[in-house]
Parts: structure tokens; C-alpha cells; sequence
């Protein structure tokens, strides 16, 4: 149990166990399957099959005749490092089943024959590693244009909806509770931040969109990699695991990892003829290989949909972000629930870029219900005295007022 701890060890820095409080969330949870699910799904595979304490030996070798005491450590060696080979015609269910041969694809091979050689094992680990990269890619480009804003933003905000003392408070587990004046302060900060935002960081929105179309090209793209990698095997993969389909022939699971292999290693004789010796190769990796390549095939597949589906989703918000004020009301509400919702008193017009929204969306997310309301009701206030100056009317006056009396008089 201490040698599995110990590989996975590695792990617990990317796993959050916890709620970390004062964490900007600047994504959603389909960016989250992508860089932090599948990323360690595909990190753990990747320590899973280059640990020998849990499989042992990735090839063990047997030679067809007596050779001298340390030979059979360079055919397992040059085996695994070259490729290992199948014969066709052995691959047979019933074959198997007489007795005619010992193991499927193992048995007499002649110059004519066609065999299937074996060469991906060597690579997976690094192959594994490798698309655990790519799935992590999109987080990072996105953190880096992101560049915290939004974390600065609503630092220390998350505990603001309890704050009722003029001086700060600390509790016994370490969290600080903000003062009146610290919670007016960051509020006034995100207006004016927000403020100096609208048509000038038109960005921020195309480029989590751009990272999300990575996110969904990325994984289609893994999905023909590994279809590459595994010979044009891992495309329909599933649909040859129904145990109907090989009731009466061979499990397709063997044809496309075998267990047990065959190996041709040469070496000169005494008298420097060459010598050829014929080896049985039991292939124990591919037992992990064959779960790990099983697991992802549905993985992927559940995945490129999800992501998809995402994608519709944020068109769908470029769309009706400013046309439908229930729209707004709906979203924000999932957003920042509560009784506190006050986005019912803003008009979203035309006249405010995507970004604009989606920025505000986010604000939402990581702020409390209250806390958001009031920075609501004074960004609300701030915009129609721009939009006054400018001639736009983008909230309705009359509907701020009686909202601001009807939070008046709640208790």
C-alpha cells in the first residue's frame, strides 16, 4: 500500500480536496474536465504503466533453446525495444480452443505468413504524458491572458457578505472577515474597473472562447492520435467490446493487446554464422494497456460531447446576451442565487460588447448574492449617468428606483 501512495504521490498537488477561499474561479466546469479530470486521469495512467510494482516486469521472454546465463536479459530488453509480432492466421477463437495452438497469434510462422507487429507499448507512457500536456495547454494560455484580473478583483470578497464590524475579524481558523469600509473599498474598485473596461478590453471574452474551441479541437484531435497510435484500433474500439460481437471468435481486446507475443532475436555463433532464436514474449503491460485505452475510448467520447454541447451554449450566450432581459435574469440567477438578484433592473442593449457581459458573469460567480447586489444597484447607477452623458438610456430609472425601496424595506 506505501509503493502506491508513494507513485501517486506525485498527484496531491493537482488534486483540491478542499475549497481554497480565495480562489477566482475563471472558468466553467467543462474547462475543468480538460485540465484538471482528464489531465490527471492521464497523468495517473502515465505513472500506472511505468511502475513496475504493480505489474512487475513489462516483457518477460523464453527462448526456444538453451542459451548462456544472462542472454534471456538482452532478448527481453531487445524485444521490448524493437516490437513484438503476432501471426494472423493463429488469431483464430477455435484454434485456441482445440489446443492447435497455445496462445492466440502465437504458434509456427513461415515467410509467407502475415504477422501484425507490436511496437506501441514502448511508447505509451510517453504518449500518455504527452496528451496530458496537451489537455493542460488551453488552461495555461487562458490563466496567462486572464493575468488575474478577476482574482484581484474579488480577493477577500468572499467573506464581505457578513461584514457588519468597522474594524476587520479574524477567526480561530485564519480566515478574516473585511470590515464595512474594506467591503465598500473592493466594491468601489470593481465598478471602477468595470467601468474602465466597457469598449476598450474587448478580448477578455474571444479569448476564453478561443480557449474552450482548443479545449474541443484538442480532444477530437487526441481521438484520432490515439486511432494512429494504436494502428486505427481505437476508433471503434468500443463498439467491438459487446460481448455478442465475439462470443464464438476471438475478444477483439486480444487482437489489439495481445498478452502473449512472439520475438525473433539473431546473434552470431561460434563459428559467426548467424543465429536465430525464437522467443515467447508474455507482454504483462498490456493487461494495464488494454483498461486504460478501454477507460479513455469512453472518456473521449462523453468528453468531445460535453465540450460540444459547451460550445453551443457560449454561442448561444453571444447571441441572446442582449436581446432577452429573462435570459439575463436566468443566467445571473444560477450565477449568484439568493433573493438578492438585481440584474431585472438593468436593460442590456447593443451598446455593450460580449465581453462586457461575460466579464459581469463572472464578477457574479465569484461574488456572494448580497455583495453582488450592491455592486449591482451602484454599477447600475454608474452606467446610467455615462450612458446619460453620452445619450444612451441602457437602465431603466424608474425600475432602480422602486428595486432600491423594496430592498429598504426588507428586514
Amino acid at each position: 500500500m506505501s509503493t502506491v501512495l508513494a507513485t501517486f504521490a506525485i498527484l496531491k498537488d493537482h488534486v483540491k480536496l478542499k475549497v481554497v477561499q480565495d480562489v477566482a474561479r475563471i472558468d466553467n466546469i467543462v474547462f475543468r474536465l480538460h485540465y484538471r479530470a482528464t489531465f490527471l486521469i492521464l497523468l495517473a495512467a502515465t505513472l500506472l504503466v511505468s511502475s513496475r510494482q504493480f505489474i512487475g516486469e513489462h516483457i518477460r521472454c523464453i527462448s526456444d533453446t538453451e542459451v548462456a546465463k544472462g542472454f534471456i536479459d538482452v532478448v527481453n530488453t531487445f524485444c521490448f525495444f524493437t516490437s513484438t509480432f503476432t501471426v494472423a492466421k493463429h488469431m483464430n477463437y477455435t484454434a485456441v480452443e482445440l489446443g492447435h495452438v497455445a496462445h492466440p497469434g502465437v504458434g509456427p510462422v513461415t515467410k509467407q505468413d502475415e504477422v501484425v507487429h507490436h511496437a506501441y507499448y514502448q511508447w505509451v507512457p510517453f504518449v500518455l504524458f504527452f496528451q496530458a500536456l496537451s489537455f493542460y495547454m488551453p488552461h495555461y494560455l487562458w490563466r496567462k491572458w486572464e493575468g488575474g484580473r478577476l482574482k484581484m478583483l474579488v480577493s477577500g470578497l468572499h467573506m464581505a457578505s457578513i461584514s457588519l464590524q468597522e474594524e476587520r475579524l479574524k477567526t480561530d481558523n485564519g480566515i478574516t472577515v473585511p470590515s464595512i469600509k474594506d467591503r465598500e473599498e473592493a466594491i468601489a474598485q470593481i465598478r471602477q474597473a468595470f467601468i474602465n473596461r466597457i469598449h476598450l478590453n474587448r478580448n477578455w471574452a474571444y479569448y476564453l472562447s478561443f480557449c474552450e474551441i482548443l479545449n474541443f479541437l484538442n480532444v477530437l484531435a487526441q481521438i484520432y492520435i490515439t486511432d494512429a497510435f494504436l494502428g486505427g484500433a481505437f476508433l471503434g474500439l468500443g463498439n467491438t467490446l459487446r460481448a455478442e460481437d465475439f462470443r464464438d471468435q476471438m475478444d477483439p481486446l486480444d487482437i489489439i493487446f495481445p498478452k502473449v507475443t512472439k520475438c525473433t532475436f539473431y546473434k552470431y555463433g561460434p563459428s559467426g554464422s548467424i543465429q536465430s532464436h525464437d522467443a515467447l514474449c508474455v507482454m504483462a503491460l498490456n493487461v494495464v494497456n488494454e483498461k486504460i485505452y478501454t477507460f479513455l475510448w469512453f472518456w473521449f467520447i462523453i468528453l468531445a460531447i460535453v465540450t460540444g454541447l459547451g460550445l453551443l451554449w457560449r454561442i448561444l450566450t453571444m447571441v441572446v446576451h442582449s436581446r432577452s432581459t429573462k435570459f439575463n435574469r436566468w443566467v445571473f440567477g444560477m450565477a449568484c442565487p439568493g433573493k438578492y438578484n438585481p440584474w431585472n433592473v438593468l436593460r442590456v442593449t447593443h451598446e455593450y460588447y460580449y465581453s462586457d457581459w461575460l466579464f459581469l458573469y463572472y464578477i457574479a460567480k465569484n461574488l456572494d448574492g448580497y455583495v453582488f447586489k450592491e455592486l449591482l444597484l451602484r454599477l447600475a447607477e454608474d452606467l446610467r449617468m455615462e450612458n446619460k452623458a453620452m445619450g444612451f438610456r441602457s437602465v431603466d430609472e424608474e425600475d432602480l428606483l422602486n428595486f432600491e425601496k423594496s430592498i429598504d424595506k426588507e428586514p
